[in-house]
């Protein structure tokens, strides 16, 4: 088995064993007795928080770790082992409470794993004399194609709304594990561990940015949409799911059976939009694509809000092909943005500094935020959701978000440090 397509099974693998629960995770909670209890939308919110806690602190411990002590193959084998076996004890869990301690036990063992497959794949891709710039793209392509994979098997099995997505997440990363430790060994860079002091190690050295006005700034509003990247992931599939109450549609609708699935355009619009990116950089700048991405929340959100299984299909797939833009636009574009703007000594740890404030505090304010709001404004006695409402306050924040950004973050385009930085 050639070293590329070794590779090529982790990465499919590690987005997997995600992919199997993580869109449909909020269609289990609102289909079961724990959603009957009060704050249901809270708790819900809360669990869902457990991705960005623990990728606030886990990829940094455990990357400290592979750079010290431990083979990165070997550990990351044994995070997705454990993680596996959390996952196969999700199914026992009968209340909310419990539950958020064990979605966050999962994920402080899945959530460094990304981080580590990466760094795996660069050491071994390197030390086997390979371009990585030109083969790691295709490989990672193959994760996001695993999570659509593990979306519609989910589905299709019958399994969206039933403990059994977590089986299958589970015995996945069971065998991801296993499959670890046949990798070539990527043993730790003591001699390079040595230059590193743990202060910047854990990023820390990257705050004096926050000194600087324009970083400061973008840092920011890094956080206040990072906010909005999980919002979709949390409730699109059970917002499509809850079209079988509305007696005009029912349980044997399209959109209802295969709402998984049409959650997946989303996942498919990413890996197409990856490839526009370079052309939109140089052509409008860092700036402008950054305000694209927010506009591209807007109309995600407010697609929804019109959408039905009926004469508004078209919304909820046109607002799934949007998701690419959305989320690829901001995500890459700012990590280009912090490439260009910061000292090399740093760059790592700014690099660090900007996922922490994406899909760390952003995220988690996103999701402990949301979660107290709909149940606070848009939930009725009866327990239903007011989804048309709910999607038309998150367009409405991605909207404010946008105007302010367009106002207060000022950026120049430099077409031939563009260039570079893309062809970097």
């Amino acid at each position: 088995m050639n070293i590329r397509f070794r590779l090529t099974v982790m990465s499919f693998l590690q987005f997997f064993v995600w992919g199997a629960w993580l869109i449909t995770i909020a269609t289990y909670f609102f289909n079961s007795p724990m959603a009957s209890v009060e704050n249901a939308g809270a708790k819900f919110g809360a669990i869902f928080s457990t991705l960005a806690l623990s990728s606030l602190f886990m990829p940094a411990i455990t990357g400290i770790i592979a750079d010290k002590w431990m083979d990165a193959e070997k550990l990351y084998g044994i995070l997705h082992i454990l993680y596996g076996i959390v996952l196969f004890y999700v199914p026992q869990v009968t209340d909310a409470d419990t539950l958020y301690y064990v979605i966050f036990a999962a994920m402080i063992c899945y959530m460094p794993t990304i981080s580590l497959s990466n760094s795996i794949a660069y050491t071994i891709l390197k030390r086997e004399g390979f371009d990585v710039v030109k083969v790691f793209p295709p490989i990672r392509v193959w994760g996001t194609i695993g999570f659509i994979v593990a979306m519609w098997i989910t589905n299709l099995t019958g399994s969206k709304a039933t403990a059994n997505q977590f089986i299958i997440g589970g015995i996945a990363a069971v065998v991801l594990g296993i499959f670890s430790f046949t990798l070539p060994k990527c043993p730790p860079q003591k001699e390079i561990a040595k230059d590193a002091n743990i202060i910047e190690q854990l990023g820390l050295k990257a705050f004096t940015l926050f000194g600087k006005y324009k970083m400061a700034l973008f840092f920011l509003f890094s956080m206040l949409l990072g906010g909005a990247l999980q919002l979709t992931n949390m409730y699109g599939d059970t917002f499509l799911d809850d079209f079988k109450n509305n007696p005009q549609y029912g349980a044997e609708s399209f959109v209802v059976k295969y709402s998984t699935i049409i959650m997946s355009i989303s996942q498919i619009s990413e890996t197409l939009f990856i490839l526009t990116i370079p052309f939109f950089l140089k052509r409008f700048g860092i700036k402008k694509v950054m305000l694209f991405s927010m506009l591209a929340w807007v109309l995600r959100f407010g697609l929804f809000a019109y959408g039905n299984p009926a004469e508004g299909l078209w919304m909820i797939v046109l607002s799934c092909i949007v998701y690419g833009m959305a989320f690829d636009f901001f995500n890459i574009s700012g990590s280009l943005f912090v490439e260009q703007t910061t000292d090399a000594k740093i760059r790592s740890s700014a690099q660090g500094l900007f996922m922490m404030m994406t899909n760390g505090a952003g995220a988690f304010l996103g999701s402990m935020i949301s979660g107290w709001a709909i149940d606070a404004y848009f939930t009725t006695s009866a327990g239903t959701k007011d989804w048309h409402s709910i999607w038309l306050a998150f367009a409405g924040y991605a909207l404010i978000v946008a105007i302010l950004f367009v106002i207060l973050f000022r950026h120049k385009h430099d077409p031939k440090a563009m260039e570079a930085a893309v062809h970097h």
